[in-house]
C-alpha cells in the first residue's frame, strides 16, 4: 500500500503558484486541485465513476452529516468511505467545526455576501465550551456531543485518506476577543485531535477503516492579522501535522477575504501541502493559487448547478439557463468545452428540462460544472508549468 508523500514538482518564476503531489494510499493527487463535496456520501445528483470519467481527483465528505446519518460504524463495516460511496480515489474529511459556524451563524456565501441570517436560521448549536461542542441533531432532535477526540474516531471509522484536526470556525461579526480565546481554544483542541490520532485505542495508528490516513491542521485567527500570525506559529511549530489549512473567517465582503486569505498565505513556510477551506469561485482560485494555495473545497459548482446555473469562463463566471432568453439557443454552453454536456446538448434543450422541471437537468449541469472546473484546475497547472500563468489568467478572464 502507497504511503503519503508530498512533493512540488515546480514553482512560478513569477508568484508563489506551484505544481505539486500528494501521494495517498488511494492515488495520486496532482495539485493545484480542486476538491468536490459529497457532504452526505453523495455527489448529489452524480455517481463517482461519472465523476471519475469528467477527470475528478478528489471528493470530500462531511463528519458531522455521517455521524447524525447513516452513522460512522456502519460506514467502518463496508470498509470506510471509499466503498461505501464506489470511489476508488483519494478522498477527504472535515471535522464536523465548520458546523458550529454554519449551524450556528449561516453558511461562508451568507458571510461574504453581508446577507443577514440571524434571525432567520434555525439554529442547532447549543453550547461550546473546552470540551467540545454540543449540537442539536437535525435528524430526531437529540442533543450530541461532538468533542476533538469524537471527531477524529468518527473520522476513522469513515477512513478517509486525509482528515483534519477539531476547530472552532468563527463568524466575521464576533469581536476580536473572543476570536481570540476561540482561537487558542481551536489550538488546544488540535493537540487533543492529534494525541486522539495517534492513539490505538480502535486502530492502529494513523489507520482509520480503509488504511493509513494523515491529518491537516487548520489555520485561525479571523480578520486579525496579529492572531492569524500566532494561529500558524502553532500549527507550523508546536503541533505536526501533514498538511496545514487556512480555516476561520474570512471576512465579510470578497476583498476582505482576499486580503485575509493573501495575509496569511504569505507567511506560510510552504513545506507543508497547503489547502483552502470552503473557496471555489474560479476567479479566487486563480488569485490565490498565485499565493501557494494547492487545493480548495468548495460546494458551490455542484449546487449551482442545482440552481440551474452553468459555470463559464470570464469575469461573469457564470449563467442562469432558467432565464427565457436562452429557450430557442441553439449552441452549447461552451463551444470549446469537451464535457458530455456541451458535446451532445444545447442551451434550448437545457433550458427546457429545467422549465420542465426534468432531473436530467440537475445531472447534466452537474456534468458540466464538475467538468469545467477540472478543466480550470488543469490550465491552471499547465500555464504554471509552462511559466505562462498571467498570460493564462488574462485569457481565461477575457474569454
Amino acid at each position: 500500500m502507497s504511503k503519503f508523500s508530498w512533493t512540488i514538482l515546480k514553482t512560478s518564476k513569477k508568484n508563489k503558484a506551484r505544481i505539486g503531489k500528494i501521494t495517498t494510499p488511494h492515488g495520486d493527487i496532482e495539485t493545484p486541485a480542486f476538491i468536490f463535496c459529497a457532504t452526505k456520501a453523495a455527489l448529489k445528483s452524480f455517481t463517482t465513476k461519472d465523476a471519475k470519467n469528467n477527470n475528478t481527483q478528489i471528493i470530500l465528505s462531511n463528519t458531522y452529516h455521517l455521524m447524525l446519518q447513516p452513522g460512522s460504524n456502519l460506514i467502518s463495516k463496508h470498509g470506510g468511505l471509499h466503498k461505501f460511496i464506489g470511489w476508488n480515489g483519494p478522498m477527504l474529511t472535515d471535522s464536523g467545526g465548520f458546523q458550529i459556524f454554519s449551524l450556528g451563524y449561516g453558511s461562508v456565501a451568507d458571510e461574504i455576501k453581508g446577507r443577514k441570517t440571524n434571525s432567520k436560521i434555525r439554529k442547532t448549536v447549543i453550547n461550546i465550551n473546552e470540551e467540545g461542542a454540543i449540537f442539536k441533531s437535525y435528524i430526531d432532535g437529540s442533543s450530541i456531543l461532538l468533542t476533538p477526540e469524537k471527531s477524529i474516531e468518527v473520522q476513522r471509522d469513515l477512513g478517509a485518506d486525509l482528515i483534519v484536526v477539531f476547530d472552532e470556525c468563527t463568524p466575521f461579526n464576533v469581536d476580536k476577543n473572543y476570536t481570540y480565546k476561540s482561537m487558542l481554544r481551536s489550538h488546544r483542541w488540535a493537540h487533543r485531535s492529534i494525541n486522539a490520532f495517534n492513539s490505538k485505542l480502535k486502530y492502529q495508528s494513523k489507520q482509520g477503516s480503509a488504511g493509513l490516513q494523515e491529518i491537516y491542521g487548520i489555520i485561525q485567527g479571523g480578520i486579525y492579522s496579529d492572531l492569524r500570525l500566532e494561529s500558524i506559529y502553532f500549527n507550523q511549530n508546536k503541533i505536526n501535522t501533514f498538511g496545514i489549512a487556512i480555516g476561520g473567517s474570512l471576512g465579510s465582503s470578497k476583498e476582505e477575504m482576499k486580503e485575509v486569505v493573501n495575509f496569511t498565505a504569505s507567511k506560510l513556510n510552504n513545506i507543508q501541502p497547503v489547502h483552502l477551506l470552503g473557496i471555489g469561485d474560479p476567479i479566487d482560485i486563480w488569485t490565490f493559487v498565485e499565493q501557494g494555495i494547492d487545493t480548495f473545497d468548495c460546494v458551490s459548482p455542484t449546487r449551482l448547478a442545482r440552481h440551474g446555473s452553468a459555470l463559464v469562463k470570464g469575469k461573469k463566471g457564470k449563467i442562469n439557463l432558467k432565464n427565457r432568453k436562452y429557450k430557442e439557443k441553439l449552441s452549447p454552453i461552451d463551444n470549446e468545452c469537451l464535457c458530455y454536456t456541451c458535446k451532445n446538448f444545447t442551451l434550448s434543450y437545457l433550458y427546457h428540462l429545467f422549465a420542465s422541471q426534468e432531473l436530467l437537468a440537475l445531472q447534466l449541469l452537474t456534468n458540466h460544472n464538475i467538468f469545467f472546473m477540472n478543466n480550470l484546475m488543469e490550465t491552471i497547472r499547465t500555464a504554471i508549468k509552462e511559466d505562462n500563468y498571467e498570460n493564462k489568467k488574462k485569457e481565461w478572464l477575457e474569454n
